[in-house]
């Protein structure tokens, strides 16, 4: 590793550790030569599925439009920065698991809103609002009266689990 201060190239590694998200490893370096200290992180680099278009064009996946999409729907919400980068975590890990090449757009906006729901039911329902294209007040309604029967992400966080949920 190249030292950014002053382009040596013997640095040494004097800590290392796991990220929160246990996904990357956090090295703290040190250059041999000006002894400036430095952090890197280190992640498995893996392949995610090319999207399928609704226009049938294909594209690499691109996290930042995801990214997007879930803050605007969060805009304005009491939810944690923690809470979105779990629930792009969880999007991520999907998509790289899954054996396809190729993923249909729609299928990532059903991954979205699946985490949406599990984070902020308002921010799901804006989501859903402007994805499935509600055609009048009717289908608005009915997803809002689904969701009455769902307990809300607030009041799940206070409640224990029957099973263990944990992956």
């Amino acid at each position: 590793m190249h030292c950014p201060f002053c382009g040596a190239q013997d640095t040494k590694v004097y800590d290392s550790r796991l990220a929160p998200e246990g996904d990357q490893v956090r090295r703290r370096r040190e250059c041999t030569s000006c002894a400036a200290r430095f952090t890197t992180f280190e992640t498995a680099e893996l392949q995610f599925p090319r999207v399928i278009k609704t226009d049938g064009a294909r594209e690499n996946f691109n996290e930042g439009k995801v990214r997007a999409g879930i803050q605007r729907a969060l805009e304005k919400r009491p939810v944690s920065v923690d809470d979105v980068e779990l629930g792009l975590n969880h999007i991520r890990h999907k998509l790289m698991t899954i054996d396809d090449r190729e993923i249909e757009s729609r299928k990532i906006g059903e991954m979205v809103m699946d985490e949406l729901e599990q984070i902020d039911h308002v921010a799901y329902v804006r989501f859903a609002s402007v994805y499935r294209d509600f055609k009048d007040v009717g289908e608005f309604a009915d997803e809002v009266e689904r969701l009455k029967n769902v307990p809300s992400p607030e009041l799940r966080d206070h409640q224990l689990d029957l099973i263990d949920t944990e992956e």
